[in-house]
């Protein structure tokens, strides 16, 4: 299963051959901070299943907590992957993938973070645009 995936403004590309964990939503405060959202899809990809395609000389990177480097697109900003010291898989930011990985979420991880404003609630949903 190979899949492609890219920022914002398409100038970072890569591909991956396929995911090593299953996807969950991660609502860490550094998280939400780095996507301006509630919770970042994530999972794990073995660095040798990762390529960048083009544009990894424009890729940056920001070390958010210690031996956590978040790595994201120089041009447009979109954060793409994250890898802790030490660790041999990339933490990718599925919402950046170009097709369906396929694979649902399964698991919501560092609820403790949550605001209250966050909370489930019975808001209507809008497929598009503004209601």
């Amino acid at each position: 299963m190979s899949l492609q995936g890219s920022c914002l403004c398409r100038a970072v590309r890569y591909e991956i051959d396929e995911l090593s964990s299953p996807i969950g939503f991660c609502h860490c405060h550094t998280c939400r901070k780095a996507h301006a959202a509630a919770a970042a899809p994530t999972a794990r990809v073995r660095r040798e299943n990762f390529r960048w395609l083009i544009g990894d000389e424009i890729v940056k990177g920001y070390e958010s907590s210690p031996g956590k480097v978040r790595y994201f697109c120089g041009r447009c900003g979109s954060h793409l992957v994250a890898m802790r010291t030490g660790q041999d898989e990339y933490i990718l930011r599925v919402a950046t993938l170009d097709a369906d990985p396929v694979l649902r979420p399964v698991i919501h991880i560092w609820t403790s973070h949550d605001v209250p404003w966050l909370a489930d609630d019975d808001l209507p949903m809008v497929p598009e645009g503004l209601a």
